[in-house]
């Protein structure tokens, strides 16, 4: 693996692999959408690719079609299994196979991913030698608790990122509100986790035989099998989320944007 698969800090080897599956559900074809001048898994695959380099980001697709979509963004795309239950298990599959320490899972709907998000959670790893697995969460405000779609994080607080936003480690995760602000009889201001991870390389191919926790299958929340596994997970806070597709108002939100950006 070349120099361009450092980490955060140029200590571990990371790899960033962009897990990606054609078929969708709530908006159909959604990888390979183009109205904005190239397939959306190649717009994703380009910007996390600036990370930590195309020769350390690589798309691990499950139709020869996305492969074939990422052909001009310069990220290199690998079929993967398709009887793949996750995308956790379809990055693992590409894993196994390089000599990376971290490994870092970028959805491929996030063309907007922040690139200083993907070395930040890398580093996560870096500093806590104590974590296996490494996320992050943003401010949410108590209006929003009430809605299960927002998983909330609950975070101790150890110290500060490199970005000066606290960071610790995840104690738990869960579609409820919390935390609950006992003295003020309400959800008090939490934090939304968003859907990107970095692993230890041993932790992530363990992972898929790890058995599905009881909270896990109740929350619906695959992270909770690492918690009740004993795998530490550090989090760190950042200021703002990138917005993700997931519908045809997203992708035309994102049409919007990217026609008014220079």
């Amino acid at each position: 693996m070349t120099a361009a698969c450092r980490g955060y800090t140029g200590g571990l080897r990371t790899l960033v692999l962009i897990p990606a599956r054609r078929a969708s559900t709530r908006l159909p074809e959604k990888l390979l959408l183009a109205e904005h001048g190239e397939p959306l898994i190649a717009t994703v695959a380009r910007r996390a690719a600036q990370a930590f380099g195309p020769a350390a980001t690589i798309v691990c697709a499950d139709d020869p079609a996305l492969v074939t979509a990422c052909a001009g963004a310069g990220v290199e795309a690998r079929m993967t299994r398709l009887d793949h239950q996750s995308g956790t298990d379809r990055i693992a599959e590409i894993a196994a196979g390089s000599d990376a320490e971290v490994i870092v899972n970028v959805q491929g709907d996030e063309p907007e991913m922040d690139v200083g998000h993907i070395r930040l959670v890398a580093g996560l790893l870096e500093r806590h030698p104590w974590a296996g697995m490494a996320t992050l969460a943003v401010p949410m405000p108590p209006a929003e608790q009430a809605d299960p779609s927002k998983v909330k994080l609950v975070l101790a607080e150890t110290g500060r990122a490199p970005t000066g936003e606290p960071e610790g480690r995840a104690l738990w995760f869960t579609r409820a509100p919390a935390p609950w602000d006992r003295d003020a009889g309400g959800p008090g201001r939490g934090l939304r986790h968003l859907g990107i991870y970095a692993y230890r390389r041993e932790v992530l191919l363990g992972y898929g035989r790890l058995p599905a926790s009881a909270l896990e299958q109740s929350e619906k929340l695959e992270q909770l099998r690492a918690l009740a596994a004993g795998i530490a997970i550090a989090a760190a806070v950042v200021a703002h989320a990138p917005a993700g597709i997931d519908t045809r108002p997203d992708y035309d939100a994102f049409l919007a944007r990217h026609r008014n950006t220079p």
